[in-house]
Protein backbone atom coordinates (compact mmCIF):
# COMPACT_ATOMS: atom_id res chain seq x y z
CA UNK A 1 0.00 0.00 0.00
CA UNK A 2 2.80 2.37 0.85
CA UNK A 3 4.54 1.44 -2.40
CA UNK A 4 1.43 2.36 -4.42
CA UNK A 5 0.99 5.68 -2.61
CA UNK A 6 4.66 6.56 -3.02
CA UNK A 7 4.49 5.66 -6.71
CA UNK A 8 1.40 7.85 -7.12
CA UNK A 9 3.12 10.75 -5.37
CA UNK A 10 6.17 10.24 -7.58
CA UNK A 11 4.03 10.43 -10.74
CA UNK A 12 2.33 13.59 -9.46
CA UNK A 13 5.69 15.16 -8.66
CA UNK A 14 7.01 14.30 -12.12
CA UNK A 15 3.85 15.75 -13.66
CA UNK A 16 4.23 18.99 -11.71
CA UNK A 17 7.93 19.25 -12.56
CA UNK A 18 7.19 18.64 -16.25
CA UNK A 19 4.46 21.27 -16.13
CA UNK A 20 6.85 23.72 -14.46
CA UNK A 21 9.49 23.20 -17.15
CA UNK A 22 6.83 23.59 -19.88
CA UNK A 23 5.72 26.93 -18.43
CA UNK A 24 9.36 28.02 -18.07
CA UNK A 25 10.14 27.13 -21.68
CA UNK A 26 6.98 28.93 -22.83
CA UNK A 27 7.95 32.03 -20.85
CA UNK A 28 11.43 32.06 -22.40
CA UNK A 29 10.01 31.70 -25.91
CA UNK A 30 7.51 34.50 -25.36
CA UNK A 31 10.22 36.74 -23.90
CA UNK A 32 12.55 36.15 -26.86
CA UNK A 33 9.77 36.73 -29.40
CA UNK A 34 8.57 39.90 -27.67
CA UNK A 35 12.07 41.22 -26.93
CA UNK A 36 11.89 43.94 -29.65
CA UNK A 37 8.54 45.10 -28.27
CA UNK A 38 9.89 45.15 -24.71
CA UNK A 39 12.97 47.08 -25.82
CA UNK A 40 10.76 49.57 -27.68
CA UNK A 41 8.65 50.32 -24.60
CA UNK A 42 11.71 50.58 -22.34
CA UNK A 43 13.50 52.96 -24.69
CA UNK A 44 10.40 55.14 -24.95
CA UNK A 45 10.68 55.96 -21.23
CA UNK A 46 14.39 56.86 -21.33
CA UNK A 47 15.70 60.41 -21.63
CA UNK A 48 17.83 61.35 -24.62
CA UNK A 49 21.15 60.80 -22.84
CA UNK A 50 20.13 57.35 -21.59
CA UNK A 51 18.91 56.34 -25.04
CA UNK A 52 22.36 56.95 -26.54
CA UNK A 53 24.53 55.82 -23.63
CA UNK A 54 22.85 52.74 -22.09
CA UNK A 55 22.05 49.30 -23.44
CA UNK A 56 19.62 48.17 -20.73
CA UNK A 57 16.07 47.29 -21.66
CA UNK A 58 14.57 49.72 -19.16
CA UNK A 59 15.80 52.94 -17.55
CA UNK A 60 17.17 52.93 -14.02
CA UNK A 61 14.81 53.37 -11.09
CA UNK A 62 14.02 57.04 -10.73
CA UNK A 63 15.04 57.81 -14.33
CA UNK A 64 11.72 56.95 -15.97
CA UNK A 65 10.54 59.94 -18.01
CA UNK A 66 7.48 60.85 -20.10
CA UNK A 67 9.27 63.63 -21.97
CA UNK A 68 9.47 61.65 -25.20
CA UNK A 69 5.71 61.16 -25.26
CA UNK A 70 5.09 64.83 -24.44
CA UNK A 71 7.47 66.03 -27.16
CA UNK A 72 5.95 63.69 -29.75
CA UNK A 73 2.56 65.37 -29.30
CA UNK A 74 3.78 68.93 -28.73
CA UNK A 75 6.66 69.24 -31.20
CA UNK A 76 5.42 67.06 -34.07
CA UNK A 77 2.20 66.42 -35.98
CA UNK A 78 2.03 62.79 -34.86
CA UNK A 79 -1.18 63.41 -32.90
CA UNK A 80 -2.92 64.43 -36.12
CA UNK A 81 -1.46 61.36 -37.82
CA UNK A 82 -3.15 59.17 -35.19
CA UNK A 83 -6.47 60.92 -35.76
CA UNK A 84 -6.14 60.40 -39.53
CA UNK A 85 -5.41 56.70 -39.06
CA UNK A 86 -8.37 56.33 -36.71
CA UNK A 87 -10.74 58.02 -39.17
CA UNK A 88 -9.56 55.97 -42.14
CA UNK A 89 -9.49 52.65 -40.27
CA UNK A 90 -12.92 53.06 -38.66
CA UNK A 91 -14.62 54.16 -41.90
CA UNK A 92 -13.00 51.35 -43.89
CA UNK A 93 -14.03 48.84 -41.22
CA UNK A 94 -17.66 50.00 -41.19
CA UNK A 95 -18.00 49.98 -44.98
CA UNK A 96 -16.20 46.64 -45.33
CA UNK A 97 -18.32 44.90 -42.69
CA UNK A 98 -21.60 46.12 -44.18
CA UNK A 99 -20.68 45.16 -47.75
CA UNK A 100 -19.07 41.85 -46.76
CA UNK A 101 -22.10 40.88 -44.66
CA UNK A 102 -24.57 41.41 -47.50
CA UNK A 103 -22.34 39.84 -50.16
CA UNK A 104 -21.44 36.88 -47.96
CA UNK A 105 -25.09 36.28 -47.13
CA UNK A 106 -26.00 36.36 -50.83
CA UNK A 107 -23.27 33.87 -51.75
CA UNK A 108 -24.32 31.59 -48.88
CA UNK A 109 -28.04 31.52 -49.61
CA UNK A 110 -28.22 31.75 -53.42
CA UNK A 111 -26.92 29.35 -56.04
CA UNK A 112 -26.26 29.82 -59.73
CA UNK A 113 -23.59 30.46 -62.35
CA UNK A 114 -23.35 34.14 -61.44
CA UNK A 115 -22.69 33.45 -57.77
CA UNK A 116 -20.24 30.65 -58.58
CA UNK A 117 -18.35 32.93 -60.98
CA UNK A 118 -18.30 35.70 -58.40
CA UNK A 119 -16.82 33.35 -55.81
CA UNK A 120 -14.09 32.33 -58.27
CA UNK A 121 -13.40 36.01 -58.97
CA UNK A 122 -12.94 36.67 -55.26
CA UNK A 123 -10.37 33.89 -55.07
CA UNK A 124 -8.53 35.25 -58.12
CA UNK A 125 -8.33 38.69 -56.52
CA UNK A 126 -6.31 37.19 -53.68
CA UNK A 127 -3.64 35.97 -56.13
CA UNK A 128 -2.42 39.38 -57.31
CA UNK A 129 0.58 40.69 -55.34
CA UNK A 130 0.42 44.16 -53.87
CA UNK A 131 3.31 45.58 -55.88
CA UNK A 132 1.49 44.99 -59.18
CA UNK A 133 -1.23 47.41 -58.06
CA UNK A 134 0.97 50.33 -57.02
CA UNK A 135 1.42 52.08 -60.37
CA UNK A 136 -2.12 51.41 -61.76
CA UNK A 137 -3.75 52.53 -58.51
CA UNK A 138 -1.64 55.67 -58.31
CA UNK A 139 -2.46 56.58 -61.93
CA UNK A 140 -6.15 55.92 -61.30
CA UNK A 141 -6.30 58.06 -58.17
CA UNK A 142 -4.23 60.80 -59.85
CA UNK A 143 -6.60 60.97 -62.82
CA UNK A 144 -9.54 61.54 -60.45
CA UNK A 145 -7.66 64.06 -58.28
CA UNK A 146 -7.77 61.85 -55.19
CA UNK A 147 -4.10 62.04 -54.23
CA UNK A 148 -3.58 63.69 -50.82
CA UNK A 149 -7.11 62.76 -49.85
CA UNK A 150 -8.07 60.47 -46.97
CA UNK A 151 -11.09 59.19 -48.89
CA UNK A 152 -8.74 57.48 -51.35
CA UNK A 153 -7.34 55.35 -48.53
CA UNK A 154 -10.84 54.54 -47.24
CA UNK A 155 -11.82 53.28 -50.68
CA UNK A 156 -8.64 51.26 -51.12
CA UNK A 157 -8.72 49.69 -47.64
CA UNK A 158 -12.37 48.75 -48.10
CA UNK A 159 -11.76 47.19 -51.52
CA UNK A 160 -8.54 45.41 -50.58
CA UNK A 161 -10.10 43.69 -47.57
CA UNK A 162 -13.43 42.79 -49.15
CA UNK A 163 -12.48 39.58 -50.98
CA UNK A 164 -11.09 37.80 -47.93
CA UNK A 165 -13.83 39.11 -45.64
CA UNK A 166 -16.63 38.05 -47.98
CA UNK A 167 -15.30 34.49 -48.20
CA UNK A 168 -14.82 34.38 -44.44
CA UNK A 169 -18.27 35.67 -43.54
CA UNK A 170 -19.80 33.40 -46.18
CA UNK A 171 -18.44 30.34 -44.35
CA UNK A 172 -20.02 31.69 -41.16
CA UNK A 173 -23.43 32.10 -42.83
CA UNK A 174 -23.14 28.57 -44.24
CA UNK A 175 -23.07 27.26 -40.67
CA UNK A 176 -26.42 28.93 -39.85
CA UNK A 177 -29.54 26.83 -40.60
CA UNK A 178 -31.88 28.13 -43.30
CA UNK A 179 -34.84 27.33 -41.04
CA UNK A 180 -34.21 30.62 -39.23
CA UNK A 181 -35.12 32.67 -42.30
CA UNK A 182 -38.02 30.35 -43.16
CA UNK A 183 -39.50 30.78 -39.68
CA UNK A 184 -39.13 34.56 -39.97
CA UNK A 185 -40.85 34.56 -43.36
CA UNK A 186 -43.72 32.52 -41.92
CA UNK A 187 -44.14 35.30 -39.34
CA UNK A 188 -44.42 37.85 -42.15
CA UNK A 189 -40.83 39.10 -42.53
CA UNK A 190 -39.38 39.79 -45.93
CA UNK A 191 -35.99 38.37 -46.91
CA UNK A 192 -34.16 41.59 -46.07
CA UNK A 193 -35.98 42.03 -42.74
CA UNK A 194 -35.20 38.42 -41.81
CA UNK A 195 -31.53 39.05 -42.57
CA UNK A 196 -31.50 42.33 -40.65
CA UNK A 197 -33.38 41.19 -37.54
CA UNK A 198 -32.52 37.49 -37.29
CA UNK A 199 -29.33 36.60 -39.16
CA UNK A 200 -27.36 39.79 -38.61
CA UNK A 201 -27.53 39.70 -34.76
CA UNK A 202 -26.67 35.98 -34.68
CA UNK A 203 -23.65 36.54 -36.93
CA UNK A 204 -22.06 39.15 -34.66
CA UNK A 205 -19.03 36.95 -33.74
CA UNK A 206 -18.17 36.54 -37.41
CA UNK A 207 -18.76 40.20 -38.16
CA UNK A 208 -16.62 41.27 -35.21
CA UNK A 209 -13.84 39.02 -36.47
CA UNK A 210 -14.03 40.65 -39.89
CA UNK A 211 -14.03 44.10 -38.32
CA UNK A 212 -10.95 43.28 -36.20
CA UNK A 213 -8.96 42.03 -39.19
CA UNK A 214 -10.01 44.97 -41.35
CA UNK A 215 -9.19 47.52 -38.67
CA UNK A 216 -5.74 46.05 -38.00
CA UNK A 217 -4.92 45.80 -41.71
CA UNK A 218 -5.95 49.42 -42.24
CA UNK A 219 -4.23 50.68 -39.09
CA UNK A 220 -0.90 49.03 -39.95
CA UNK A 221 -0.82 49.64 -43.73
CA UNK A 222 2.08 51.75 -44.96
CA UNK A 223 2.75 51.25 -48.70
CA UNK A 224 -0.34 52.86 -50.21
CA UNK A 225 -0.55 55.46 -47.46
CA UNK A 226 2.97 56.65 -48.25
CA UNK A 227 2.19 56.61 -51.97
CA UNK A 228 -1.07 58.57 -51.87
CA UNK A 229 -0.54 60.95 -48.94
CA UNK A 230 2.24 63.52 -49.34
CA UNK A 231 1.08 66.36 -47.09
CA UNK A 232 2.22 65.99 -43.45
CA UNK A 233 -1.11 67.10 -41.97
CA UNK A 234 -3.11 64.30 -43.65
CA UNK A 235 -0.61 61.45 -43.33
CA UNK A 236 -1.45 58.37 -41.27
CA UNK A 237 0.60 57.21 -38.31
CA UNK A 238 2.58 54.59 -40.25
CA UNK A 239 3.81 57.32 -42.57
CA UNK A 240 4.20 59.75 -39.66
CA UNK A 241 6.66 57.40 -37.98
CA UNK A 242 9.14 57.96 -40.82
CA UNK A 243 9.55 61.62 -39.85
CA UNK A 244 11.63 60.52 -36.87
CA UNK A 245 14.08 58.68 -39.15
CA UNK A 246 16.20 61.16 -41.10
CA UNK A 247 19.07 60.63 -43.49
CA UNK A 248 21.79 61.71 -41.07
CA UNK A 249 20.17 61.13 -37.67
CA UNK A 250 17.42 59.19 -35.92
CA UNK A 251 15.68 60.40 -32.80
CA UNK A 252 15.31 57.02 -31.12
CA UNK A 253 13.48 58.36 -28.08
CA UNK A 254 10.77 60.00 -30.18
CA UNK A 255 10.59 57.03 -32.55
CA UNK A 256 10.13 54.49 -29.76
CA UNK A 257 7.57 56.68 -27.98
CA UNK A 258 5.59 57.16 -31.20
CA UNK A 259 5.80 53.42 -31.95
CA UNK A 260 4.52 52.58 -28.47
CA UNK A 261 1.58 54.94 -28.95
CA UNK A 262 0.86 53.40 -32.35
CA UNK A 263 0.81 49.85 -30.94
CA UNK A 264 -1.47 50.59 -27.97
CA UNK A 265 -4.82 50.92 -29.82
CA UNK A 266 -4.32 47.63 -31.65
CA UNK A 267 -3.37 45.82 -28.42
CA UNK A 268 -6.36 47.23 -26.54
CA UNK A 269 -8.67 46.42 -29.44
CA UNK A 270 -7.46 42.82 -29.50
CA UNK A 271 -7.62 42.49 -25.71
CA UNK A 272 -11.30 43.45 -25.57
CA UNK A 273 -12.32 41.59 -28.74
CA UNK A 274 -10.21 38.44 -28.35
CA UNK A 275 -13.19 36.33 -27.29
CA UNK A 276 -15.18 37.32 -30.37
CA UNK A 277 -12.14 36.82 -32.61
CA UNK A 278 -11.77 33.18 -31.52
CA UNK A 279 -15.51 32.55 -31.87
CA UNK A 280 -15.62 34.07 -35.33
CA UNK A 281 -12.59 32.16 -36.62
CA UNK A 282 -13.96 28.81 -35.44
CA UNK A 283 -17.71 29.30 -35.96
CA UNK A 284 -17.68 28.46 -39.65
CA UNK A 285 -15.25 25.59 -39.36
CA UNK A 286 -18.03 22.99 -38.92
CA UNK A 287 -21.21 23.26 -40.90
CA UNK A 288 -24.50 22.34 -39.30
Amino acid sequence: MQTRSSGLLSRRAKHRIGKLFAYLALFIIIFVVDLPLISMVGTAFKNQDAVLSTTSLFPQLGDWALQNFIDVFQKTSFGMNIVNSAIVSILATVFCVIIAAMAGYGLSRFRGKFFTGYSVLLLLMQMFPLMLLLIPMFMLYSSYGMVNNLSSLVIYYTASNLAFNIMMIRSFFDSLPRELEEAAKVDGCSGFVAFLRIIFPISLPGLITVSILTFLNSWNEYTFASLLLRKPDIQTLTVGLTKFVQQSDTNWGYLMAASTIAVLPALLFLAFAQKYLVQGLTAGAVKG
